[in-house]
């Protein structure tokens, strides 16, 4: 009896660590510190809602930059800025980062991401990459149809951080100054991290010239909502205020 169990309990011991070990299905949703790292070769993927278009009827001469803080957790330092570019077509971005650790921690890698930086800076408060079409992160973005790769994904794009300081400029067609449209950059967020995806710093961009009025008419827009401030109620209560005073009057 004793010889029965001891050969099933062996048994179930061998069959259990002869199962493989599986990591989940698809690509992470974010890129968080300590979030998988995909090794394969960049590929070109069509998002769930096609590739990303161009960007056409971006207003002259406007221009959002985003500057890396000064904070005690790192020494990156420097800015990004994306003006309209040429004839109203995509963005074109000037990149001046330096001050980066240890090259055993790169290559550098940065992009757009979502949402902005919340205000207790926590840099995974900004979300996934900007992502209108639903690429999703794996595999690695495809440099030679930019169009394929996320939106936000510029290190993936035009080239990683590999020198400090780190200086380019590039035309990214597939991003926009309009408000409004899925790929506008504008009320969003640059983020630098190590090659293992670890956040190291992040900066809001904020509108430093032009304006916003025209409209993009190649991505789908969303309607920007307005807070409301109690104007409507001034006017009706101004308006009865008026019809008061007539009443007096003609009594």
């Amino acid at each position: 009896m004793h010889s029965k169990t001891l050969i099933l309990a062996l048994s179930g011991l061998t069959f259990a660590t002869a199962i493989p070990q599986t990591q989940p299905a698809g690509p992470p949703n974010d890129t968080i510190q300590g979030s998988p790292i995909y090794n394969g070769p960049p590929a070109p993927v069509t998002g769930k809602l096609g590739d990303a278009p161009v960007t056409v009827n971006n207003p002259a001469g406007v221009t959002y930059q985003a500057i890396l803080p000064n904070v005690s957790t790192t020494g990156i330092r420097g800015s990004i800025a994306g003006t309209s570019g040429p004839g109203g077509q995509g963005v074109q971005y000037n990149v001046n980062f330096y001050g980066f650790p240890s090259q055993a921690l790169g290559p550098f890698i940065y992009h757009i991401h979502e949402r902005p930086v919340p205000a207790n800076g926590n840099c995974t408060g900004t979300g996934p990459h900007l992502d209108p079409t639903i690429r999703g992160e794996q595999p690695a973005c495809f440099a030679a149809q930019p169009q394929t790769c996320q939106t936000g994904d510029l290190a993936g794009k035009y080239g990683n951080i590999t020198v400090s300081p780190f200086q380019t400029s590039y035309l990214d067609l597939y991003t926009s100054t309009v408000s409004g449209s899925n790929s506008f950059f504008g009320n969003r967020s640059v983020v630098v991290h190590t090659s293992n995806t670890t956040r190291l710093t992040c900066a809001n961009f904020t509108l430093v010239a032009g304006n916003t009025t025209t409209s993009n008419t190649t991505s789908p827009s969303q309607p920007t909502v307005s807070p409301f401030t109690g104007g409507a109620a001034t006017r009706l209560v101004s308006g009865g205020a008026i019809l008061a005073g007539l009443m007096a009057f003609l009594l």
